[in-house]
């Protein structure tokens, strides 16, 4: 099937935002794709901050993109925009490291206030990036994501239901199946 980076945003090592990728990830597996997961805080700061392309991490890292058919991005909310540190990260990259890419984007946040941020100001720096196709992407609230005592996200019913949705549209236009929906998500 295609190849997928699941790219998480978030500076937090205890992210809801990742656990949420997880989650998809997991989902994106099942369906036969092979996810590639980045957790951008793991990139050299120095690298991201000074924009040293030639950095061996931010080569590696714009090769993961070059390789992937599909792109999930996720962020959290922070003042009604994406996150700084994914910020930093796509700026680092090649003008147009989305051509032709199929493009996932989530955010999570602590209010519907920011349910926009994905439209307004996510959805455009992707665009100007040359993704090929940006599926509707979607807003999770921070209530309906929790980490089981066994460190495994779990999603609120309703949101994952939602999610397995969001996830299989993706996972169909990049020329995958798509999964049976599960009462666990």
């Amino acid at each position: 099937m295609a190849a997928i980076l699941s790219v998480s945003g978030s500076p937090s090592a205890t992210s809801r935002t990742a656990q949420l990728l997880r989650h998809l990830d997991d989902r994106l597996r099942l369906q036969g794709h092979d996810v590639t997961v980045l957790d951008v805080r793991t990139l050299p700061a120095d690298a991201l901050l000074a924009a040293d392309f030639r950095h061996p991490a931010i080569a590696h890292t714009a090769a993961q993109f070059a390789r992937a058919d599909g792109i999930v991005i996720g962020t959290p909310v922070y003042k009604a925009a994406y996150a700084g540190l994914l910020k930093a990260l796509l700026d680092v990259l090649p003008q147009y490291a989305l051509t032709g890419k199929t493009v996932l984007p989530l955010a999570t946040g602590g209010s519907t206030a920011h349910v926009l941020a994905i439209d307004y100001a996510l959805r455009p720096v992707l665009s100007s990036m040359g993704a090929g196709h940006i599926v509707p992407g979607w807003f999770t609230l921070d209530k309906d994501i929790t980490i089981a005592e066994d460190g495994t996200p779990a999603i609120a019913p309703a949101t994952a239901e939602a999610l397995a949705q969001v996830t299989d549209h993706f996972s169909a236009a990049v020329g995958g199946r798509t999964a049976p929906l599960t009462p666990a998500g």
